[in-house]
């Protein structure tokens, strides 16, 4: 690749945040094989980002599925087979290779049900949550990731802490976002702990791309002028999910 450091920095961390299209996903993973700069900076990547992976929650199988999945994994009855004075039926052993074998079946229909579950987890995650418009991960000086925002674009963001911020007593954090220079910073709403948070805030223009989000330290009740007055935590720029 010809691309700067910057650019190859940027590019595996898309690549790892899932931001990149399925053409470019393909694309990337083909040359992370031959290229040795972006096989660096994509393990780096996957490093920095670890902690969205710990934020990843279980989803819920539908009501009755394990017992469905029980049921198919039972044998059924075997049928016009002899049976003895005590009312055994007599089956002929089958070699161990042969793979009409129970065992053999188990062993498939277990991993089809393995599959199921998963695929049922995801898509009831997927069809269950509104996607975000945008999506920016908040890096502190050090450029560590330490929190997520999620805009909806409908006047509410989800504001997900990646580490237990320290706020003095007092103080409380605020989340702002910058949707364009004419209008300034506008607050997003207070986040007076270090937990996962539906901020419901003004009515804006729908986010954008590169659009600048941030976090700062302001007095109880919020910044008494309406713009950020206190030291910043953390920022970032939005990316579009594509």
């Amino acid at each position: 690749m010809s691309a700067g450091r910057q650019d190859i920095d940027e590019l595996a961390d898309e690549y790892v945040l899932g931001l990149l299209d399925a053409a470019d996903h393909v694309r990337i993973e083909a040359e992370i094989e031959a290229d040795a700069a972006l096989r660096t900076a994509v393990a780096a990547s996957r490093d920095r980002f670890l902690a969205l992976d710990l934020l990843a929650k279980p989803g819920a199988e539908p009501e009755g599925l394990w017992s469905r999945i029980a049921a198919t994994l039972d044998e059924p009855k075997a049928e016009g087979l002899p049976e003895a004075a005590d009312g055994v039926s007599h089956i002929s052993v089958r070699p161990a290779n042969d793979n009409s074998n129970a065992g053999w079946r188990r062993a498939a229909l277990s991993g089809i049900a393995a599959s199921l579950i998963l695929a049922v987890g995801l898509g009831w995650s997927l069809l269950s949550q509104p996607q975000p418009r945008v999506v920016a991960v908040l890096l502190d000086n050090a450029g560590e990731p330490q929190a997520i925002v999620e805009d909806f674009g409908n006047a509410s963001a989800r504001v997900t802490p990646l580490v237990d911020f320290t706020v003095p007593d007092g103080r409380t954090m605020q989340v702002w976002t910058l949707p364009s220079k004419e209008l300034g910073p506008v607050s997003l709403g207070l986040l007076p702990r270090s937990q996962e948070a539906v901020l419901d805030g003004p009515v804006l223009p729908q986010p954008q791309e590169a659009q600048l989000y941030e976090i700062t330290i302001e007095q109880a009740g919020g910044s008494p002028t309406g713009r950020p007055t206190g030291p910043i935590l953390v920022k970032g720029f939005a990316k579009m999910p594509r």
